[in-house]
């Protein structure tokens, strides 16, 4: 059994850096800076090996930068599976990468499914490689999960969880337009249907609480909903939130404050495209294209003092 569990090791690591902000790693070509994508050996989008090497150019370079002041990334292996089986490479080489520079590591994989296929999505998603070649390689500290099938399809990630100290966050009521459809749905005892899903991931959880009264299981909760904000976070006294929403999706650090109790802990807060991307806003216009890295900085320590001031702190 790991000697702390994955709550008291993300609570200790946002206290260090003194923020519960996450920086979210969702690179696409497309996007990229100039500065990057114009090298000679980075500049085709259509070959493979160009355009990876140019994600994980950017990446490596993002995680450098915002390292000193965050606890955790993010990283949405989506962007990286786009590219095939190279792209699966890259992404664990990015993961590899943000666990070298001491950041806690998010893999946000959604991943879900029902008996030994779900046994084996938590074995190659969240446990740390057990193959005699990869000793040196780890896994993320934690995923994030659909558990809309059950608690069936959620033991399995629950089980790795406990055995490496590994972390889960299962989707609750998530950002997206068009969750309602399905989310909100009033139920027969008149409560929604995602407040019915967070009290059962808090019940789930039970069994993995830390030192600090959290569960290694949390809940994924977009900040563009506040008022459920709240009440999830009213329901669910032992659960983490992962907070999705801030920035780009129209979330605002003080719709997000909803989420954390009144001293302060309770959450953690993702920043995504209005990090990675600072440098396409108007306000760093002045900043040479090239210095795009600076733009990242400024905007990781703009978005701390938002979320700080929306905390009181």
């Amino acid at each position: 059994m790991p000697e702390l569990n994955f709550a008291d090791r993300l609570l200790a690591a946002i206290a260090e850096k003194k923020t519960p902000l996450v920086v979210g790693l969702d690179p696409v070509y497309q996007q990229l800076p100039a500065a990057i994508t114009q090298q000679r050996e980075l500049n085709d989008a259509e070959d493979i090996e160009s355009a990876i090497d140019a994600i994980l150019e950017f990446s490596t370079r993002v995680l450098k930068v915002v390292a000193p002041h965050v606890a955790a990334v993010k990283i949405n292996s989506a962007f990286f599976e786009n590219y095939l089986w190279d792209g699966v490479q890259a992404y664990h080489d990015v993961v590899q990468e943000a666990a070298a520079h001491g950041l806690i590591v998010i893999g946000d994989v959604k991943r879900g499914d029902i008996g030994n296929t779900a046994r084996y999505y938590a074995q190659g998603a969240l446990a740390d490689p057990d193959f005699l070649s990869l000793d040196e390689l780890v896994g993320p500290d934690a995923i994030t999960v659909n558990a809309y099938l059950g608690q069936d399809s959620m033991a399995p990630f629950l089980d790795v969880a406990r055995e490496y100290g590994k972390g889960v966050f299962a989707l609750v009521r998530t950002s997206n337009p068009a969750a309602a459809e399905v989310q909100d749905v009033l139920l027969t005892d008149g409560q929604p249907f995602y407040m019915h899903m967070g009290k059962l991931v808090e019940k789930w959880g039970a069994g993995l609480i830390g030192q600090r009264g959290y569960s290694a299981l949390g809940a994924v909760v977009g900040a563009t909903n506040p008022d459920q904000l709240a009440a999830l976070r009213q329901a669910l006294p032992s659960t983490l939130f992962l907070v999705p929403g801030l920035g780009s999706q129209g979330g605002t650090a003080k719709d997000a404050a909803k989420a954390f109790k009144s001293d302060g802990t309770g959450a953690i807060i993702n920043a995504s495209r209005s990090i990675i991307y600072a440098f396409k806003e108007e306000k760093y216009k002045d900043l040479a294209p090239a210095n795009w890295e600076k733009t990242v900085e400024l905007a990781v320590l703009e978005t701390k003092r938002q979320i700080a001031e929306a905390l009181g702190q």
